[in-house]
């Protein structure tokens, strides 16, 4: 008699991690690790182990891995946008941040909750007993001083954080940014070394927004090396916007005291004032010099282009979600600031 005949098909069992292991030579901790992005386990054997995920098709079970690690699996960026009256300007700086920091949770395995938020929200309130999100990544500017308290209370929840800002010593939490102080100080030597001596500062230049802060003592700071001096006179307060840039510009030219060059703190005040120089009948960089900070796209396609400082948001992103992931994971890990690099343009030196 002829044995029952096996069926036409029959369902390919699922792969598991125990196939991985057998299949590159590891233990399953060793492969455990390596899904996880473990810093722990070698380039060599994260090669193989990974060579493997893909030659079996391996698909990782999210939902059981978040079980048993108590974790969502899930990171959340809270974007705080610059308020506008009809609500619809986001800082395009941000926006090229964004792309990265997207990039980076995908290399991590994490999916990304991105949540637009205002300053003087209760936002802080919503993720302390949650599992919205393992943990925070903060975007945007704002009165430091304001939400302070705010991040403090992150810090007393135990929620795991890093915001892109200024490097503080007392700050509450962890901080990625660029190294504005230097970055001012790049932008003093270029203008002074220009022979320029009356340069303005159009951003607030206070404890309350430390970026802006620190790029004015930066400047500052590179004038005082050449026997120069920036005069309070000529420093107007901004937001980083191209309308407050302009207003700033508007003011600047109105208190008539002289000046041969202009710092913006960022490029979108940069923009807006040479828009209110143009009207003036100003030429840049003929009668004035214009310096940004940022390096936005704008800041290329600008009319003349628009000397910059430069900020790494590729690797600003890969920062921010590298050092969350760590804090996740029981990590040690700490603050990071990022080389700031000047762009010179035509904004500045006709021949720029």
């Amino acid at each position: 008699m002829n044995s029952p005949s096996q069926p036409a098909s029959r369902k390919r069992a699922k792969t598991t991690s125990i196939d991985i292991a057998h299949a590159a030579g590891v233990s399953q901790a060793t492969v455990s690790r390596v899904l996880r992005g473990s810093p722990l386990v070698n380039a060599e054997t994260r090669k193989r182990v990974e060579a493997a995920v893909l030659e079996l098709n391996y698909k990782v079970d999210r939902h059981a891995s978040s079980l048993r690690l108590q974790r969502s699996g899930t990171l959340a960026l809270l974007l705080f946008e610059d308020p506008t009256p009809d609500d619809s300007h986001i800082n395009p700086f941000f926006l090229s941040m964004l792309g990265s920091i997207t990039r980076a949770c995908a290399r991590a395995g994490q999916d990304l909750l991105v949540s637009f938020q205002q300053l003087s929200d209760d936002w802080h309130a919503d993720y302390a007993d949650s599992m919205k999100a393992d943990g925070l990544i903060l975007l945007g500017y704002g009165d430091y001083l304001s939400y302070r308290g705010k991040l403090e209370k992150l810090v007393e929840q135990g929620t795991h954080f890093v915001r892109w800002g200024a490097v503080l010593p007392d700050q509450p939490g962890l901080s990625i940014g660029c190294d504005n102080f230097h970055g001012g100080q790049l932008v003093g030597e270029h203008l002074g070394g220009l022979g320029h001596r009356r340069i303005a500062f159009l951003g607030d230049a206070s404890r309350h927004y430390p970026e802006f802060y620190d790029r004015y003592q930066g400047c500052d700071a590179a004038l005082h090396a050449a026997g120069l001096a920036l005069d309070p006179a000529l420093q107007v307060d901004a937001q980083s916007a191209e309308d407050d840039g302009y207003a700033a510009a508007r003011e600047l030219l109105g208190r008539g005291v002289a000046f041969d060059a202009v710092f913006a703190a960022s490029d979108l005040i940069a923009i807006g004032a040479m828009r209110a120089f143009a009207e003036a009948g100003l030429q840049v960089p003929h009668d004035i010099a214009v310096v940004g900070f940022d390096d936005l796209p704008t800041a290329r396609s600008a009319s003349p282009a628009l000397t910059t400082v430069s900020q790494d948001t590729s690797r600003a992103g890969t920062l921010l979600v590298e050092t969350l992931m760590k804090q996740v994971q029981e990590q040690p890990v700490e603050s990071f600031t990022l080389p700031a690099k000047l762009v010179v343009r035509r904004s500045s030196c006709d021949s720029g």
